[in-house]
């Protein structure tokens, strides 16, 4: 059981903290030493009377956090709070237990008050986090949990609290030279024309591209190349016969890859919006599913501890009928049997309130086991949706979407002035301040360049 604590103030915001609803179950579980039946008011005394001191941290808190895949009773975290106490001096110190239930886990929050009424003065806290380390590692041993290895020595202690996932991408798999060719054959065979052709190759998931051989060429959407008449196993003059002569602007390998890569991109960019589109909806179900459980799961707690709430007075109704009332009340005190009644009473109400604490720990127990479950079926949800999401990213950056109209490059106002056509109707000193402007912009870009290359060493000269 790990334990971290710290001084603070803040009472009101403490209490607020301690009390979110973003957690599935809270349950204040002990004020002890505080007038007040409330958390928030009760904190708040703490900070009244620390008024009437210098002290600004009057408070202790501590968080109880078990192992994950371990089932903790409550009466195994309060023996865990007393030892804790007693380590740090706040023996007897008013204080408050929270236990925090979220994502089928269930761990407890501790808050002491440091002033000391009797004397008015803050309880010094000293090696506070070394001292909760040994009660942690105590509590590991004697638990028989396993200790993590930051807890064994400082010195082995891992600086990260955080491991880089590895980005799995998914395999490719390469065309089959065999499928290639059976496909360029069918295309041929079923084509008539050029335009027939290029049909038909789209149909395949290929297009028609000018080769750099002045020839046409078959491209799939890697940008691979393949010669029409050798994997078609026909003639060239075939070829030429029925797609015609190459125009010169036909588009070429690399545009057909562009082409590619604008369409798969686009398609693949609405993939991935669609994978979100039901990321969303599937976190949307695991919260309706979640607030359903902890509602149903509050109402469980509810009736068990109406009905334990309902035999307690029932039992406690019988043990008060078993003393005497009237000239037998006295006979009974003179007699000795009154004491004996009282800690017959005493040892049953313990033992019933041992029975109460196991029936509302086994409830508990099975609560955190539906929470986790429900819990593990989303977070496997999860990393498949991320497995598609990295798989689809990974594609995306494969074929971007090239933005045509951005990608030449806009000229500088000094290329666009050294380019442009002499106006024959300018006067001759106008252009000449043409001229000088040309001049003045040449030396200043070429002492812009000397600035950037740095000094000059000797053994550049």
């Amino acid at each position: 059981m790990i334990l971290v604590g710290n001084q603070r103030g803040g009472a009101k915001d403490l209490a607020l903290h301690l009390l979110k609803e973003e957690n599935d179950h809270v349950q204040v579980h002990e004020l002890r030493g505080f007038a007040s039946d409330n958390l928030t008011s009760a904190l708040n005394e703490s900070y009244a009377i620390s008024r009437a001191t210098r002290c600004k941290q009057f408070l202790y808190s501590m968080s109880l956090n078990p192992p994950p895949d371990h089932q903790v009773s409550t009466e195994a975290f309060e023996a865990a709070i007393d030892r804790a106490e007693e380590r740090l001096g706040l023996s007897g110190q008013p204080r408050a237990i929270v236990f925090h239930e979220k994502e089928g886990r269930r761990h407890a929050h501790c808050v002491w008050s440091r002033i000391k009424t009797d004397e008015m003065k803050a309880v010094h806290m000293s090696k506070d986090r070394e001292k909760l380390m040994e009660v942690s590692r105590d509590l590991y041993r004697e638990h028989g949990w396993k200790m993590p290895r930051g807890m064994m020595k400082s010195a082995e202690r891992d600086p990260r609290n955080f491991s880089l996932e590895e980005w799995q991408q998914a395999k490719r798999a390469k065309a089959d030279p065999r499928e290639v060719k059976m496909a360029i054959k069918e295309c041929w065979a079923v084509s008539d024309s050029r335009a027939a052709f290029e049909n038909a190759l789209q149909s395949r998931g290929f297009k028609l591209a000018r080769g750099d051989r002045r020839g046409f060429v078959v491209v799939d959407m890697n940008g691979e190349p393949f010669a029409i008449a050798r994997w078609a196993e026909i003639k060239t003059k075939e070829v030429r016969a029925r797609l015609g002569d190459l125009e010169p602007d036909y588009p070429g390998v690399e545009d057909r890859k562009q082409q590619f890569a604008q369409e798969i991109g686009t398609r693949l960019r609405n993939l991935r919006n669609e994978e979100a589109r039901k990321a969303e909806e599937e976190r949307e179900r695991a919260e309706s599913a979640k607030r359903s459980l902890i509602q149903s799961q509050a109402q469980e707690r509810a009736k068990q501890a109406a009905a334990i709430k309902l035999r307690w007075d029932r039992e406690n109704a019988d043990r008060q009928a078993r003393f005497n009332r009237g000239w037998r009340a006295l006979v009974d005190q003179f007699s000795g049997r009154l004491k004996r009644i009282r800690e017959q009473n005493m040892e049953e109400a313990y033992r019933c309130m041992l029975r109460d604490r196991v029936e509302k720990d086994a409830l508990i127990f099975s609560h955190l086991e539906e929470r986790r479950e429900l819990s593990k079926r989303y977070k496997a949800q999860q990393r498949q949706r991320s497995e598609y999401r990295a798989e689809l990213d990974a594609d995306i950056n494969r074929y971007p979407v090239i933005d045509r109209s951005q990608s030449a490059k806009p000229k500088t106002q000094f290329q666009q002035a050294s380019r442009a056509p002499p106006d024959p109707k300018r006067r001759s000193g106008d252009q000449d301040a043409d001229r000088m402007a040309k001049r003045e912009a040449f030396k200043a870009r070429r002492l812009a360049q000397a600035r950037n290359r740095g000094p000059r060493h000797d053994l550049d000269r």
